[in-house]
């Protein structure tokens, strides 16, 4: 059984003007393509891509309608696939799935539900466009507003005053309280956003809470993955970014800024106040102690733990994260002190 059928076919010479990429023989412009596949799982009508040459033993018996490769690796493609030269074979290759496949790129709901269900709960002075959904089991509460085309899944629940622009998706069990979102937000399954965040003090009865009075203001573009929490402001407003894709599992506290465009990869862990500015990447598991200022177009390791401010443009990694330059130095002495002492 298949989730996500091709919405449609493609000619080569098609995916060449959609692209950009060049087309090497005319003669098989109007080639057909039905599916996408991997190199190696590749099978008649399919299109694949390579992006280097340490892939060039995959091209051998290769079966496919069309591939994306680089210009110096197009002739070693077997004879009778259309080669479509580019420059960036996996962008190129994404961006005709997202053509076949759209159902794949913007969630759907999952009920097959539109308008509002009659089993969703949506409060009489909430105002929604023409064209929102709300499935079965949602909650939506009063004062809220919600654009046109956006998708309330079964099972969440959007708390009073929020509001939500257009195109958006909020997926199964996600919760949204005390937060403005733009257009175009994905939400997947068990995100919670705008709860508490993490804020406590010493009192006469042991620790006591800080209250937690702000927002969590997300702007157009971003997407947050499966079971990711978004904690609302102490006293300032946590705010995600233009553009930023956050995946699953990822904990941002309160306070946090996070830039246009960021890449936030699985586990990690942003704490209170922290900055980050655009274009920044976090491989997986990073951790960035409290109040931390990372740059813009910073990229930082995986299962890093960042403890210090870090400058535009840098590249970091390790525990306690410094510099590659100085890490890998590091890595290497250690290294060598390893040999040297089983050599004694």
């Amino acid at each position: 059984m298949m989730f996500f059928t091709p919405s449609c076919r493609m000619t080569v010479a098609e995916i060449a003007a959609l692209t950009g990429a060049g087309l090497q023989r005319e003669d098989l412009a109007s080639v057909e393509v039905e599916r996408l596949a991997s190199l190696d799982s590749s099978v008649a009508g399919a299109l694949t891509f390579i992006e280097s040459k340490k892939h060039l033993d995959s091209l051998k018996g290769l079966t496919a309608a069309a591939i994306f490769c680089p210009p110096d690796i197009a002739a070693k493609v077997p004879e009778g696939i259309a080669v479509l030269v580019s420059g960036r074979p996996q962008r190129d290759f994404a961006a005709v799935g997202r053509a076949l496949y759209p159902e794949a790129v913007k969630p759907r709901p999952l009920s097959g539900e539109s308008g509002i269900s009659p089993q969703a709960y949506v409060h009489k002075t909430a105002k929604l466009e023409e064209g929102v959904t709300v499935e079965a089991g949602a909650v939506v509460g009063g004062q809220v507003e919600i654009g046109a085309g956006t998708v309330i899944a079964a099972g969440s629940v959007v708390a009073e005053n929020c509001k939500i622009g257009r195109d958006c998706y909020i997926g199964p069990s996600v919760s949204v309280q005390c937060a403005l979102i733009g257009n175009r937000v994905f939400l997947h399954a068990g995100v919670r956003i705008g709860q508490d965040g993490f804020g406590y003090v010493g009192g006469e009865a042991g620790v006591e809470k800080v209250p937690q009075i702000g927002r969590v203001i997300i702007q157009d573009d971003v997407e947050i993955g499966a079971n990711s929490t978004v904690d609302r402001g102490a006293l300032q407003d946590t705010i995600i970014g233009e553009g930023s894709k956050i995946d699953n599992l990822v904990q941002i506290a309160h306070n946090v800024r996070i830039g246009r465009f960021c890449l936030i990869a699985a586990h990690c862990g942003i704490s209170g106040s922290c900055v980050i500015g655009d274009m920044t990447q976090l491989g997986g598991r990073v951790g960035l102690a409290d109040h931390i200022k990372i740059g813009a177009n910073v990229q930082i390791a995986a299962a890093s733990g960042v403890m210090n401010d870090i400058p535009d443009g840098e590249k970091w990694g390790g525990i306690p994260a410094r510099p590659f330059k100085q890490w890998f130095r590091e890595v290497a002495a250690l290294r060598s002190m390893g040999r040297s002492g089983r050599e004694k």
